[in-house]
């Protein structure tokens, strides 16, 4: 690929990009899964040729299919589903015939708080949770959800396995829910992002989470429990703003490589006003930080 001119991308190590006058063309490498896209036909052919040349290549045409994820072309632009993936998971655990909620939790549902239930099979759970995860790739509406089983991987119980089935129950009722990708003429970069503040009861972490928007696209999310202890609210925010701000510093990057223009620089909305203060300012957290705080003890273990 180098040697026929492709430049490989310093921001994700799969993806090749060519780019020569007018001809920009991308190349997604996955193991033997390829995916060639780019706006010149006959560039196209041509590299199609002189890859078949060197490689055995089955040539599939325009994609249907992707890693797992089925792609349907709309007069808008694409829809990303996992339709089949849901249906071949929900047969293999047996909910095929289960029930749908309407939630991919239960509001009333503390995992930490697990009672007598005895310790289910690991093995079985972490199949499940790991499906889960790989599903929630393409639906960031199970991303909470999946991020507060994950956290149980060591000793799940009964109980967790029950909230696991909770979410396959909500995806069998949202099988058809996916991602609707619509063309535009704006490339507006901005994300969403917030915090809760000692949300876990075993060890008092906060869990931040946020979802980065191309336009009216939603193009990146994340939803994880923060690895240090913050002592307040606004810290919790803050840590919070940084991870959403590095993810966005990196898309740029890469809209860089790929030689998309962006208009204007991204826009990243958080509702805490302290941190909004915070960021336009030189700051640094200290007891003096006016705002609610967490009496925390921690002590090394070994």
């Amino acid at each position: 690929l180098l040697e026929y001119g492709f430049t490989n991308s310093k921001s994700d190590p799969s993806l090749f990009v060519y780019s020569q006058e007018s001809t920009i063309i991308y190349f997604l490498v996955y193991v033997d899964d390829l995916l060639l896209t780019g706006n010149d036909t006959m560039f196209l052919t041509k590299f199609r040729k002189a890859l078949a040349a060197k490689f055995s290549l089955k040539d599939l045409g325009a994609p249907t299919h992707f890693l797992g994820n089925e792609i349907v072309p709309t007069q808008y632009g694409l829809f990303i589903t996992k339709h089949h993936y849901i249906r071949d998971l929900l047969h293999s655990k047996n909910m095929h015939e289960a029930k749908p909620v309407t939630t991919p939790q239960a509001t009333t549902c503390d995992l930490s708080t697990t009672g007598d239930a005895s310790t289910c099979d690991i093995t079985i759970y972490h199949k499940l949770v790991g499906s889960l995860q790989y599903l929630s790739l393409t639906r960031p509406d199970i991303a909470f959800s999946v991020n507060k089983l994950s956290q149980y991987m060591q000793a799940p119980t009964d109980f967790h396995m029950q909230a696991a089935k909770h979410i396959l129950r909500y995806l069998k009722g949202t099988i058809d829910f996916g991602l609707h990708l619509r063309k535009s003429n704006s490339l507006q970069l901005h994300a969403f992002c917030d915090s809760d503040w000692a949300g876990d009861s075993r060890d008092m972490k906060s869990t931040g989470a946020y979802i980065v928007y191309l336009s009216s696209n939603p193009i990146s999310w994340s939803c994880k429990k923060q690895t240090t202890v913050a002592k307040s609210s606004t810290e919790a925010e803050y840590h919070t703003i940084a991870s959403t701000v590095t993810e966005v510093l990196w898309l740029q990057d890469l809209f860089k490589e790929l030689h998309v223009q962006l208009p204007c620089p991204p826009i990243v909305y958080s509702d805490n006003m302290c941190n909004l203060s915070m960021c336009k300012s030189s700051f640094s957290f200290s007891d003096e930080t006016s705002c609610n705080r967490l009496p925390f003890c921690s002590r090394s273990r070994g």
